[in-house]
């Protein structure tokens, strides 16, 4: 028991210290999650919904990875974060990369959200509904932001995983990150989004929950070969044991 809770108490620590590596070892200009140098444009799973006519907003952007990694494919994306330090890193990561079609704001994402009606084609909100407190009031503003039959790109926790209930059967809070505010199944992501007025057309598996995550995350900030070893194996665990995922990749349109 003392080993899962050291486990559980390391795990942030230990992810957190894999981006800080990965900037100092030199594998990238920007400190950033070893799993976006190892990502290539064919693993963008919605790459077959973007266009060249498309406005993007980009919800909880982070440091831009996803932002810039799909600006090449879309008229322009607008990044919102709240940290000051996230917008300077995914500034400097576009500047690096000569991409003039990215805008990055600093914004309260549990607030409303400066632009217009109807402006944007597509919304990402990839790991941040979990951080929201008001996930309805923050949904509803989404949904006010998208076109007419706008679509809305999901990643969220899965609550449900082996590794998750093992933790609760000890009393132990399993929730992957201490900030989030819930963690859901595919029940509760479908109701949630559907109570905003989204109709989920596509749910998916991502990645695989284990307690060595932080320790995989920490080889990547100093052996990228070994880390793409380690992310192989994940996907395989993951098709043998699909209900162990760590999340949901979720495709929803405006309704």
């Amino acid at each position: 028991m003392k080993l899962v809770i050291w486990l559980i108490k390391k795990t942030e620590a230990l992810s957190a210290l894999s981006v800080r590596l990965v900037y100092w070892t030199g594998k990238a200009k920007v400190p950033i999650h070893p799993k976006h140098l190892i990502r290539k444009d064919t693993d963008i799973w919605y790459k077959n919904l973007l266009n060249k006519k498309m406005v993007i907003l980009d919800a909880g952007c982070g440091s831009g990875q996803h932002s810039n990694l799909a600006a090449k494919y879309v008229k322009k994306i607008i990044g919102i974060d709240n940290q000051q330090s996230n917008i300077k890193i995914a500034q400097t990561d576009a500047k690096n990369k000569k991409i003039n079609n990215v805008e990055f704001i600093l914004g309260n994402l549990e607030k409303k959200i400066s632009l217009q009606s109807g402006s944007v084609n597509l919304a990402i909100l990839f790991d941040i509904l979990e951080h929201i407190i008001n996930r309805q009031k923050f949904l509803k503003e989404i949904k006010r932001l998208l076109k007419n039959k706008g679509i809305v790109l999901v990643v969220i926790p899965n609550n449900e995983t082996s590794w998750k209930k093992f933790q609760r059967k000890y009393g132990i809070k399993s929730f992957s990150d201490p900030d989030h505010k819930i963690e859901y199944t595919k029940e509760s992501i479908t109701k949630e989004l559907g109570k905003a007025g989204f109709q989920v057309r596509n749910i998916t598996p991502i990645s695989y929950d284990t307690p060595w995550v932080g320790f995989i995350d920490l080889i990547g900030g100093i052996s990228l070969a070994l880390y793409k070893r380690l992310s192989r194996w994940k996907l395989k665990m993951l098709k043998l044991h699909p209900e162990n995922c760590s999340g949901y990749q979720i495709i929803a349109s405006k309704i």
